[in-house]
């Protein structure tokens, strides 16, 4: 297991177990608009986050040849560390579904300062292993932020696509993440806003959800119908 895993392994176990004694101090009341929408919004983070961590692991995994060729196609057009911005996504969006606001910011100081390290580690090493074509990938394509402007101009599934093999690989990484957001969502719903807070919590989650497969769905079909153009000519 990689180092860096290990450190987040247990960064992650000790935030768990402060965020479990003082839950009233953590987490966010249910009910009220701001809330409906703040979690409305965390959701989709999540799942933007998951699709774009599967996409990056998956191209990588199929076009790096073995760490041997520099990836700049794909998710690896629209920033140089998309795993990295898809692990934001879903932290910010699990923070800003669950928690109080003030916790944004405490996460925001943790991943720069966290990730911001293991990238400027792993770009000198980049630069090392391809002297001469990282340093132009690097002025083209933005760290960790996309070219929002740039991202009008092209489909979606150029820069993003997904293979359902892919989520195949995935999967187990996925669920534990939905799967305890939603429990604490719900309890905090139950909790807060009784069985009608419950039902609305589920009703959110799921229309969200099938949003989510949709869009699974599009950009699988999308990247099949690029490959084969790309086979044909």
């Amino acid at each position: 297991m990689k180092k860096r895993i290990k450190i987040n392994g247990v960064i992650i176990f000790l935030a768990v177990v402060v965020m479990a004694l003082f839950p009233k101090v953590f987490f966010r009341q249910a009910g009220g608009l701001f809330g409906d929408v703040a979690e409305i919004f965390g959701i989709i983070f999540v799942l933007l986050g998951q699709v774009l961590r599967i996409s990056a692991r998956g191209y990588k995994a199929e076009n790096s040849q073995n760490s041997h060729r520099l990836i700049q196609e794909g998710p690896y057009s629209l920033v140089r560390n998309p795993m990295y911005l898809g692990i934001f996504l879903i932290g910010f969006g699990v923070v800003l579904w669950l928690f109080q606001i003030w916790v944004i910011v405490v996460f925001l100081l943790f991943f720069i300062v966290r990730y911001n390290l293991l990238i400027m580690e792993e770009e000198e090493k980049l630069v090392k292993f391809f002297p001469q074509e990282y340093p132009v990938y690097q002025r083209n394509v933005p760290r960790i932020l996309p070219n929002f402007l740039k991202l009008n101009k092209q489909d979606i599934a150029e820069y993003l696509p997904v293979k359902l093999n892919w989520i195949k690989k995935e999967i187990n990484s996925i669920i534990p993440v939905l799967a305890v957001s939603f429990f604490i969502g719900a309890w905090k719903q139950l909790r807060f806003s009784g069985i009608s807070g419950l039902v609305k919590e589920a009703v959110i989650f799921d229309s969200v959800v099938i949003i989510f497969i949709g869009l699974i769905l599009y950009l699988a079909r999308n990247t099949r119908a690029n490959l084969s153009g790309k086979e044909k000519g």
